[in-house]
């Protein structure tokens, strides 16, 4: 959020406060990296000189040292990351800005280092009969996210046919297994610096009989923020195979343009918003007949905060009232909180907040 502070301007008359903008630039944005490598984060502001630049990791104050380096142009700048349970640079940063007439508070950036734990999941034996299915999960805690592949016996499973799916969330699918399937499989998670492998799992393939549908891992509920891509899983089993089809429960189309089908009956949705939200149903339905079976998942867009209405500079005798607005809409309703030179607006006689904090007043402003 910017913020607006007293700046030198022709005043028209005396004991009226004037007041223009100190404004950022450039804000620290997310940044990821590996331990011991060198970081940067920028910061620079625009106001009436001279704009002072100090650093906050936390919420606390940063001192510069050998380890933590301001440069001349705002940015911070950090030689060697450190990563260890005492002493870690992993965490918040903001850059407070500041002139002789306030100061304003930047957007938060994480400094994330880059590291993978061991396996959560690990994949576990399966034994399906021949032209059904067969499923395999991991998971493991990476920062960044790692990429999940496969390997067949100590080999790189080969994707080419389309009876083998591997989801964005490393899920290995084997539709229509065959009897070349059976084999030792394990999952490897890499991220920018890493690389674990799993245990192995054996896949057991024998012959089988006619059966009815049934969906063996269906969609989930889920949330998830603005633009990202959301994969609904449902993979079903039955004798002959399944047909997997999908719908909305509001009975409303599935978006044509952003939604496809991943392998044999997942849903891809990328770039969601929020018309997106809803309960989706997936169908297994047994080929020819009226043999079916739903499994339903909720999806919930997350919208960050936009400002509707702003506060504006404003003008005021010194014992007059001031007003400032602030609207903002979200999913879910975003919490409007006031900063005053980069720091939070505590209530008192003078200043009075209306409106679930969409209007601060301020009565008798004196010059500080």
């Amino acid at each position: 959020a910017h913020a607006c502070v007293r700046a030198q301007c022709p005043c028209p008359a005396v004991g009226v406060l004037c007041f223009s903008e100190l404004s950022f630039i450039t804000e620290p944005s997310d940044v990821t990296v590996l331990p011991k490598d060198p970081a940067i984060l920028d910061c620079q502001a625009h106001g009436q000189p001279p704009v002072i630049i100090k650093w906050l990791k936390n919420g606390v104050r940063l001192t510069e040292s050998e380890h933590i380096q301001f440069l001349p142009n705002g940015s911070l700048y950090i030689p060697k990351i450190k990563y260890t349970t005492e002493d870690s640079d992993e965490g918040f940063y903001q850059c407070l800005s500041q002139n002789k007439y306030g100061a304003i508070l930047s957007q938060r950036s994480r400094l994330t280092i880059a590291s993978i734990s061991e396996f959560q999941i690990h994949p576990v034996p399966m034994m399906v009969t021949e032209g059904s299915v067969a499923r395999f999960s991991c998971a493991v805690t990476s920062n960044p996210p790692a990429t999940i592949t496969w390997e067949l016996n100590q080999s790189t499973l080969p994707l080419e046919t389309d009876r083998i799916t591997v989801l964005p969330n490393g899920v290995l699918q084997i539709h229509n297994v065959q009897l070349e399937d059976a084999g030792q499989y394990r999952c490897v998670a890499t991220n920018i610096g890493n690389r674990l492998e799993s245990r192995e799992a054996t896949l057991t393939v024998n012959q089988g009989t006619k059966t009815r549908p049934r969906i063996i891992a269906g969609p989930q509920n889920i949330t998830v923020s603005l633009h990202q891509t959301v994969v609904l899983e449902c993979m079903a089993t039955g004798n002959p195979w399944p047909i997997i089809s999908w719908s909305r429960a509001d009975s409303k189309p599935i978006d044509v343009y952003n939604a496809k089908v991943l392998g044999n009956g997942n849903l891809v949705i990328t770039d969601v918003n929020s018309k997106h939200s809803g309960i989706y149903l997936c169908r297994a339905t047994t080929p020819g007949t009226r043999n079916y079976t739903i499994a339903a998942a909720n999806l919930t867009v997350l919208v960050p905060p936009s400002i509707v209405e702003r506060p504006e500079s404003q003008t005021r005798p010194r014992a007059g009232t001031a007003r400032f607005m602030c609207q903002a809409k979200g999913v879910p309703p975003p919490r409007i909180s006031w900063l005053k030179n980069g720091e939070e607006v505590h209530l008192n006689g003078r200043i009075k907040m209306y409106n679930r904090y969409r209007q601060i007043g301020i009565t008798s402003p004196l010059p500080e």
